[in-house]
């Protein structure tokens, strides 16, 4: 006798908050959004500067926080500048506070 999958229906915020945690998953990206958020404003130095990995190595890092829209990032030759996107960090803070209660 086989078993049927049933389709879960997740909540879009469960949703949300696994991209999210998936996103910051790895220490890397834990330091640069600490980083960011230390910051008045945007950062624009080089973060290989701050962090000790191979630029290529941060990058990826960046990658995946900028794709799950917790940072934005604008080429401005001869540095790019790094935010915190603002309304997706609340938005994040508010999913973790609502999962730990």
């Amino acid at each position: 006798m086989s078993r049927t999958a049933i389709p879960i229906d997740y909540e879009v915020d469960d949703v949300s908050l696994a991209g999210i945690a998936k996103a910051m998953g790895h220490p890397v990206r834990i330091q640069i959004l600490r980083l960011l958020s230390s910051e008045a404003c945007c950062y624009t130095g080089d973060l290989a500067d701050q962090i000790p990995l191979a630029q290529s190595t941060i990058s990826q890092h960046l990658k995946a926080l900028k794709d799950a829209g917790l940072i934005q990032g604008e080429i401005l030759p001869p540095k790019v500048k790094y935010c915190l996107n603002k309304g997706n960090w609340a938005k994040a803070l508010k999913l973790f506070a609502k999962l730990i209660g």
